[in-house]
């Protein structure tokens, strides 16, 4: 029986269909899922009051709607974003948070498309130029449908698409992607972490290994990059123990990627995860920000 889109009840129907999609969509233009979350649900309004006249293919029409309430959304997040206290990462999406890997909502789509290398890439393009990477890279849109739901001509489109294009494979590490070599990895980092072990840790650096702390200014956290196997191996030595002695440690994965968080009373308090190439860790990410972290217990409790 085909959906009634003039009931509410089928509007919510044919509106969940596509609500994974939709978040999707949003998460990688905004790189916060409270933000991409609020953009779905004010699609959502949108569509509940839209003109049925104007839809002759839902989906199209909310990805076409979503789309230009994230970019909005997006340009005001980035003025705000210039006063933000250090460095400035995507907040972690749970996709699995146990020892094996689950089909979900987000795997629809390629992990790489939502690795938290290529988000933080992301993060440098303009708002435009980062839509139209998004849908044409991630979603597989055509230039055409792209320039229809920006309003912009295709030709521009194109231009923006291949701008972003370079700058992306000329910012995005080269690392790999082998799921058992990075928790493998990461549990020797955590054992040397939690040991003390600087030695330890130094061999699994890389030797131009950076870490990126996001505290936000709500929580401890290094205000810049730190570079260096040396300076990230005694940055982890000083600081590891006491977050694995002060309560639960646990695997999880982030993007389709084994990630650490530390638990204390059942809460994640900090969350970290590594990039991996060549048999050592090129990147550390760090979050102790509550912003971003406080978010993570209520997607691992969706998973639970």
């Amino acid at each position: 029986m085909a959906t009634d889109l003039h009931s509410t009840d089928g509007l919510t129907r044919e509106f969940e269909e596509h609500r994974a999609v939709l978040t999707a969509v949003a998460y990688r233009m905004l790189g916060r899922i409270v933000d991409a979350e609020d953009t779905v649900q004010d699609a959502w309004l949108r569509w509940a009051s839209a003109d049925r006249g104007d839809v002759a293919e839902p989906r199209a029409y909310l990805v076409r709607i979503t789309t230009r309430l994230a970019l909005d959304r997006l340009r005001q997040a980035q003025t705000r974003r210039e006063s933000y206290v250090g460095p400035w990462l995507p907040e972690p999406l749970v996709t699995d948070s146990g020892p094996t890997v689950q089909d979900s909502a987000e795997r629809l789509l390629s992990a790489e498309s939502v690795s938290m290398a290529m988000l933080v890439v992301l993060e440098s393009l303009s708002p435009l130029e980062r839509a139209v990477f998004v849908l044409r890279e991630a979603f597989g849109y055509p230039y055409a449908e792209i320039a229809r739901i920006l309003e912009r001509g295709e030709p521009a489109v194109r231009q923006l698409g291949a701008r972003a294009r370079r700058h992306v494979e000329s910012g995005t590490p080269r690392y790999t992607v082998d799921p058992q070599e990075r928790r493998d990895l990461t549990e020797r980092f955590l054992s040397a972490a939690a040991g003390g072990d600087l030695q330890a840790l130094l061999a699994l650096l890389a030797p131009d290994v950076s870490l990126v702390g996001d505290g936000g200014g709500n929580a401890k956290a290094p205000r810049r990059i730190i570079e260096t196997a040396d300076k990230v191996g005694r940055f982890i030595a000083a600081v590891a123990q006491q977050a694995v002695g002060n309560g639960e440690v646990r695997l999880v994965e982030f993007n389709c990627a084994t990630a650490v968080v530390f638990l204390v009373d059942g809460r994640v308090r900090q969350a970290a995860q590594i990039e991996v190439a060549d048999g050592l860790i090129q990147r550390l990410y760090l979050w102790t920000n509550p912003e971003k972290v406080g978010p993570i217990n209520v997607q691992l409790q969706r998973w639970s």
